[in-house]
């Protein structure tokens, strides 16, 4: 487990450092006003990924990992709802974010350049994802590694390409270069995929429950944990949101350390759950003391690597650091209830976990708003941190609540079994109670 940490940790490691080495470069080239607007959209589109293909990688992730020979199936079950809904929200997003940005106070921005942005971080994006979680669900995690750093690296590339190479200075230009590099790192993935079978298009009916359940959680915490970009671009300057924007960034790439870790306890949780859900509590109770260890080095590193930010992003963004350090202390509290998370999901109790995410989740996108314009940005800080302390309790209740469940089920039914032998051996040994015993065993 500690090898395969160290591998999967080392690749989101070097996939979020090209990640921010990509923000960077964006940050410098675009400038605070353009890469505000960049950062709204991005919020926008990171809400539409997480509905595209309505949670359908769940089920693949799930049931690849205990009946590999589903998965034809479910591959060509995730590829037609992500084409199908991706295409329906690449439509809905366009026309949302043109109404949108006409009202915000930031540059105006054409159809085309949206498009293009939805399509990319979208669609796209969600197809390059699938590719990692197929190699997950089969075990091979080495796979799954080079597409994640692999991905980045290409991200990276099409930064330094576009912006240093040929001096892209607008978000205009940005989107087509988007585009093109995630179309063919796409390509490549679907390539990589070809050996493993061909996929079985059809829509697995029984599964788009649990599908969309799934969606549902990520859906509202991509709300919630972008309402504050939009809040914040209706009160303060273009620029300010640039500013937040990086840092909420840097935020999303530190999470890495937590999710290298999590992408791998997800399948054994989801193995040793198989015969109940006491018997996974075990190994979540070691889980969560290295979530906490991995959370609080991530702190400590970021609290003290934010002041020399703006020399990497750059000396217009002045209020980054500060951002960041506010910020840097959620990552302890997502360790702590990412873990009680996967076990609910592994076990396949995505209605606890979606009521868990979901409720928190809507209650704390109206906190957020009304803290961020009462008092932006310190209300915003104030009600995030407030959140995940709610989910960190919220979420080990359940899970607590529902071990004693499974562990009283498995009692019974063992009691139950013991005394069904109990009666069938007596019944054998005195052949006149045979009768008897076979009416009481009907009876029951």
């Amino acid at each position: 487990m500690i090898v395969s940490y160290l591998l999967s940790s080392g690749s989101l490691a070097a996939a979020s450092l090209a990640q921010l080495v990509t923000f960077a470069i964006l940050a410098r080239a675009l400038g605070p006003a353009e890469f505000g607007l960049f950062v709204q959209i991005t919020a926008a589109t990171a809400i539409a990924a997480q509905i595209c293909g309505l949670g359908a990688s769940d089920c693949l992730l799930r049931r690849v990992a205990r009946e590999p020979a589903s998965y034809p199936d479910l591959l060509g079950h995730n590829l037609l709802l992500i084409g199908l809904t991706g295409a329906l929200l690449v439509l809905g997003g366009v026309a949302a974010m043109a109404s949108w940005t006409r009202i915000g106070s930031g540059p105006s921005i054409a159809l085309s350049t949206i498009a293009l942005l939805f399509l990319a971080n979208v669609v796209l994006v969600r197809l390059i994802l699938l590719v990692e979680t197929v190699f997950l669900g089969l075990g091979q995690v080495r796979a799954a590694n080079r597409s994640v750093v692999g991905f980045a690296i290409a991200r990276t590339a099409t930064a330094a390409l576009a912006c240093i190479a040929f001096h892209a200075a607008s978000l205009a230009e940005w989107a087509v270069w988007q585009f093109c590099g995630h179309l063919l790192y796409a390509l490549l993935g679907l390539i990589w995929l070809r050996p493993l079978g061909r996929p079985h298009f059809k829509i697995l009916r029984e599964e788009l429950r649990s599908g969309v359940l799934f969606s549902s959680q990520f859906v509202v915490r991509a709300i919630r944990s972008n309402v504050d970009l939009f809040v914040i671009g209706l009160f303060m300057p273009i620029e300010t949101v640039g500013s937040y924007g990086v840092a909420r960034r840097i935020m999303d790439s530190s999470y890495l350390s937590i999710d290298a870790f999590n992408r791998l306890i997800y399948p054994r949780f989801a193995r040793a759950s198989r015969d109940g859900l006491h018997l996974a509590l075990p190994a979540a109770k070691h889980a969560l003391v290295a979530a906490l260890g991995l959370g609080v080095a991530t702190f400590l590193i970021l609290f003290m690597l934010a002041p020399e930010l703006p020399r990497l992003f750059g000396h217009e963004y002045h209020d980054l650091a500060f951002f960041v350090r506010c910020l840097s202390g959620t990552v302890v509290l997502i360790g702590a209830w990412a873990v009680a998370m996967d076990l609910l999901g592994a076990s396949g109790r995505q209605g606890a976990r979606a009521l868990i995410l979901n409720s928190t989740n809507l209650a704390g996108s109206g906190l957020i708003a009304a803290a961020t314009w009462l008092a932006a940005p310190i209300g915003t800080f104030v009600a995030l941190y407030v959140i995940e302390g709610s989910l960190v309790v919220s979420a080990w209740l359940v899970v607590l609540r529902l071990v004693r469940r499974s562990r009283r089920d498995a009692d019974e039914s063992g009691s139950a079994a013991s005394l069904s032998g109990s009666v069938l051996d007596d019944a054998a040994v005195d052949p006149g109670r045979r009768s008897l015993a076979a009416v009481e065993e009907a009876e029951r």
